[in-house]
């Protein structure tokens, strides 16, 4: 099994000039999901080298078994400070893409031409799509081989309204993640505040928060080992 893992290059949460980045929990938890189950992982992002990490990510509260091992992983944080260039990634190489949220996909990986075009050549190719909390804005600009958006029909979740709202940064992000998946003919669906939630709809499968990354990253699995 060859899994992509795609990161966020952008650092900045509007003009608040606070930092964001990556989500520390979706990208440890899925990591060693995969590495534990034998997969070979490669992890890339727009500008390459070391994607920037949301600090409250990282916070005494965020803890989380697959963060303090990956704290203790060397070799997991060499790779992770030497991402492949997004640009330079070809599809045919792996089985699956995995994209971990936090806020920093709504602004760069949403409308970037190099991780659209792998979105639709791995949906195309029929292989595994995967994006969770924020995430699943990859998406959005992605189109099916039909030349429909990529989510339309298609049943979606992430990062809902109720949640940005209690985060308090429904005025800071671009757009509400729900509404846009909606607004694209996504059959958009979600669990409670912050509870897992993960749906499958074939080789696309997407979850709703940070609590949702194992499920999403489990699901991959299946997926992988039914195709």
């Amino acid at each position: 099994m060859q899994v992509l893992i795609v990161l966020t290059s952008h650092d900045q949460l509007g003009s608040t000039g606070q930092k964001t980045g990556f989500w520390l929990e979706e990208f440890a938890t899925p990591y060693y999901v995969f590495k534990d189950a034998g997969a070979a992982i490669t992890l890339a992002s727009p500008k390459g080298g070391q994607p920037p990490l949301d600090p409250k990510s990282d916070e005494p509260e965020a803890q989380t078994p697959a963060i303090q091992r990956f704290r203790g992983d060397a070799e997991a944080q060499a790779a992770l400070a030497n991402t492949v260039k997004l640009s330079e990634v070809l599809p045919d190489s792996f089985d699956a893409v995995f994209y971990p949220g936090g806020h920093g996909p709504l602004w760069d990986l949403a409308t970037d031409r190099h991780s659209i075009a792998l979105i639709e050549a791995f949906y195309a190719a029929g292989k595994v799509v995967a994006a969770v909390c924020h995430a699943p804005a990859v998406l959005l600009n992605a189109k099916a081989p039909d030349g429909f958006p990529l989510v339309q029909a298609r049943a979606v979740t992430g990062f809902s309204n109720e949640e940005e709202a209690a985060v308090q940064l429904t005025e800071v992000v671009p757009f509400l993640l729900e509404d846009a998946l909606k607004t694209k003919g996504g059959n958009y669906s979600r669990g409670d505040n912050w509870q897992p939630y993960a749906v499958t709809d074939g080789v696309l499968i997407t979850g709703q928060n940070p609590a949702s990354s194992e499920p999403v990253a489990q699901a991959v699995l299946e997926q992988l080992h039914g195709l």
